[in-house]
């Protein structure tokens, strides 16, 4: 066969190859299968990947950033705080900063929307993430899809910012943790952290491993006899004694995670989802004037409320006039808006594509002998790939007041004061799962 007809020859077959593939049935790519919850053992630490960035940066006495994701045990003046001295003190060469982005009462379910915000965009080198007593009541689906996206928004904002998950304790954890396994919330994080190596830290085992040597009360309103620890008040939130026992638990398990970390671009995890709905696409978003009607004036800087939320919302906008609204347009599957809840607030009508709620959403519970902080779901479960406009207005009427009663030491007069009366509604920003269209 001379070599123009081997060529022809191959050229043919080359054909018939590409034709047999064009015809043959093509087999979809085979996702990974969705993580079916288990729980886990508890062990005080797990290095996994550690935190080598950091460690190499502290090492070298350049400055860190230390970010503190989480709720009130995190917010209060202990464990975060003296976690950062520590860093300063084993460090002494470099310039350990914090980065304070805990709010009480709050989860990771809030947490994924405001981590941007609050903590990356300050540039952290290390993320402490605290949600797992907030995230108690939480399904593990619902704790897998906030606790990724904050994982991939980090790696995705800086592949070099370590991550540290911790777990706190508050009364009823003793179950699972005295059995020496986590309970579900931390379970379903260390799942997580497994699948991403992220170190984490359990807190919560070494508060039951002393009580039942008989050297801690988890709870009490009394001081407890000489070397016995009373961890708090009011079985949560630790005395000072109890954040000592949080950052000595820290300090070693750093030491510890320290030995086998190396430095590591984090990205390189991003390849692989541990849930397929994680919410990495989650982010807040300023209200702007352009959403609002005239009625809506922002809170002037030096106002109490700005004050005191200022610093976590940006720009809040209020609304007391019946009838103020706020419309826009976003292309995802969840909104909500980040509001205060407070003693003189209203309630609002929602409507997500031209479809009313059948009833108006209070802005006001029965905690509201003050302000706070919290957020108003307004579109949950729709198309992500579709456009849907929402309108947000204020009501007429005022919410019902009796839920505080209890509260207050004199109700019926208390009840009719200014402090309790108006239709307020005040806004600093939209939550999106998505993407807001101007």
């Amino acid at each position: 066969m001379t070599n123009r007809n081997l060529k022809t020859c191959w050229r043919g077959i080359a054909a018939l190859a590409i034709c047999a593939a064009t015809m043959m049935p093509q087999i979809p790519a085979i996702a990974a299968d969705a993580p079916e919850y288990a729980p886990v053992a508890a062990e005080l630490v797990r290095p996994r990947g550690g935190m080598g960035n950091v460690l190499e940066k502290l090492r070298a006495g350049e400055p860190v950033k230390i970010a503190y994701l989480g709720g009130s045990i995190t917010a209060a003046a202990g464990w975060r705080v003296k976690t950062r001295e520590w860093f300063s003190e084993q460090f002494p060469q470099a310039k350990v900063e914090e980065i304070h982005a805990a709010i009480g009462g709050t989860g990771s379910d809030l947490g994924v929307f405001r981590v941007g915000r609050d903590a990356l965009q300050h540039k952290p080198d290390l993320m402490f993430v605290e949600f797992a007593v907030n995230d108690g009541g939480a399904a593990p689906e619902q704790i897998w899809k906030a606790m990724e996206g904050i994982v991939r928004q980090t790696w995705a904002a800086n592949p070099r910012t370590d991550i540290c998950f911790v777990y706190t304790f508050r009364t009823g954890y003793e179950n699972d943790l005295g059995k020496g396994m986590c309970p579900r919330a931390a379970s379903a994080m260390e799942m997580l952290a497994d699948h991403y190596q992220v170190p984490s830290i359990n807190v919560a085992l070494k508060i039951v491993e002393l009580q039942q040597a008989g050297k801690l009360i988890y709870k009490s309103d009394q001081p407890t006899e000489a070397g016995i620890v009373r961890f708090s008040s009011d079985g949560v939130h630790p005395l000072d004694d109890g954040h000592q026992i949080y950052t000595d638990v820290i300090a070693d398990a750093v030491e510890q995670i320290g030995k086998a970390s190396t430095p590591v671009d984090h990205g390189t995890k991003l390849d692989k989802p541990f849930v397929e709905d994680h919410w990495q696409a989650a982010k807040m978003v300023p209200l702007t004037a352009e959403m609002l009607s005239p009625q809506w004036q922002q809170l002037p800087a030096d106002s109490t409320l700005a004050k005191r939320f200022g610093n976590r919302m940006g720009t809040i906008w209020e609304a007391t006039q019946p009838g103020s609204k706020l419309t826009f347009k976003f292309r995802g599957s969840i909104a909500k808006l980040y509001d205060l809840l407070g003693p003189d607030g209203g309630q609002v009508l929602i409507s997500v594509d031209g479809k009313p709620r059948p009833k108006p959403v209070p802005r006001f519970d029965s905690y509201c002998t003050y302000h706070r902080i919290a957020t108003l779901s307004v579109a949950n479960g729709l198309d992500p790939n579709e456009v849907h406009t929402v309108t947000v207005e204020v009501d007429s009427q005022q919410p019902d007041r009796q839920s505080v009663a209890f509260r207050l030491k004199d109700p019926e007069t208390e009840l009719k004061q200014p402090k309790y009366q108006g239709t307020n509604v005040r806004v600093g920003q939209i939550l999106v799962l998505g993407d807001v269209i101007p």
